[in-house]
């Protein structure tokens, strides 16, 4: 039975959220509210975490997981950033927005994109996902939290906590967040490729 942990959106209890960093740290995952929609978050250095992070969403190793950051700084040990791109992640962060960058060796191989090498990193302007990052002191891996055969992502912790209660071991409600996934931008390439348009507006890029 996972774990639901009731909390303010704004001004989230700390108590409440060291006991849900707490369960990922022990190789739990966890549904977070995040400024697009909810997430599934585990460790990123706990295998058996990641793949049961995958088999929940159904995602085989070429759908690109996420590494949640609390800031820009933490990226750079996860991923190549040329100035270039830095400036586009500059705009971009905090936000609702994922960028494809190529992966670092800190990333562990079977986490990154198998053939590209590429991983998906983002930092999410929710303050109850950035107290949690800021807790558990690491990035997060993360993927949007869309129910299998489903298109649209889960918005309601109530609904979420029901439908994966027995793969899930916490749920973090804050509230509802918005409905639309972030959106997906590959800045591997010389030009800036759009992946998915999500809730992150391209204006605010410069694209």
């Amino acid at each position: 039975m996972s774990q639901l942990f009731e909390v303010h959106p704004h001004n989230p209890q700390p108590r409440l959220l060291k006991q849900a960093a707490q369960i990922l740290q022990d190789g739990g995952v966890a549904a977070v509210p995040t400024d697009s929609s909810y997430a599934l978050v585990c460790r990123l250095d706990d295998k058996t975490a990641a793949e049961n992070l995958r088999r929940i969403r159904q995602v085989d190793d070429k759908h690109h997981l996420t590494l949640l950051c609390r800031d820009l700084s933490e990226l750079a040990s996860y991923a190549r950033v040329d100035n270039r791109q830095y400036r586009m992640l500059k705009l971009g962060t905090p936000g609702p927005y994922t960028f494809i960058l190529e992966a670092t060796k800190e990333v562990p191989r079977r986490l990154s994109h198998p053939s590209r090498r590429t991983i998906g990193l983002r930092v999410p302007d929710h303050r109850v996902t950035q107290d949690l990052l800021a807790l558990f002191g690491q990035p997060l891996l993360a993927t949007t939290l869309i129910a299998p055969g489903e298109t649209e992502p889960m918005n309601d912790a109530t609904e979420i906590r029901e439908r994966f209660q027995k793969s899930l071991q916490a749920v973090v409600d804050a509230g509802a967040c918005p409905m639309e996934p972030t959106t997906v931008i590959d800045i591997t390439h010389d030009e800036p490729v759009l992946v998915r348009q999500g809730r992150g507006d391209l204006a605010r890029l410069g694209l």
